[in-house]
């Protein structure tokens, strides 16, 4: 199986806490080596946490070894690298829209004359699309996400935070 093969399939492991990302989307799959051993391949995934300490990376590493296991791969090893640290920079721009249609702001960085003093300032819900938000909680149910309302459709709505 070549690399392109196991990438398809570890879109399919999706984030426990934001289940309409994949790891892929997310952008923490940093390294995928195949190794011939044997008779058999043995892969090894290299991943990095969004967060130092995120409880979701044990459930993760399972889903990586499950979703390669169920194709045939007997011998997976997870390496967790936590440098670089992880930047919501790594997130497909594809993930990005998986998230505003969910109902999640995005994270966005303005740059040049469109930079806002903080990131918190002109936060687009992702409802209706107006940016007249109001930051409720910079902590959310995750450690990831924020709280925010909208000021037009007045609907509350969670935010992936930059970093």
């Amino acid at each position: 199986m070549e690399h392109k093969e196991i990438y398809d399939i570890l879109e399919g492991v999706t984030d426990p806490e934001v289940p309409v990302l994949s790891i892929i989307d997310l952008g923490i799959v940093r390294d995928v080596r195949v190794e011939r051993k044997d008779t058999a391949d043995e892969v090894t995934v290299t991943i990095t946490p969004t967060y130092s300490g995120c409880p979701a990376m044990d459930v993760l590493a399972m889903g990586i070894r499950m979703a390669l296991s169920g194709r045939g791969y007997r011998k997976v090893n997870i390496e967790n690298r936590i440098s670089p640290a992880w930047t919501t920079d790594w997130m497909s721009e594809a993930g990005k829209q998986k998230l505003k249609a969910y109902g999640i702001a995005p994270p966005v960085r303005k740059t040049g004359r469109e930079q806002a003093l903080f990131e918190e300032d002109n936060i687009e819900c992702p409802r209706c699309g107006s940016v007249e938000t109001e930051l409720i909680s910079k902590f959310g149910p995750t450690s990831c996400k924020s709280l925010y309302k909208c000021s037009q459709c007045l609907e509350p709505f969670e935010h992936f935070k930059c970093h």
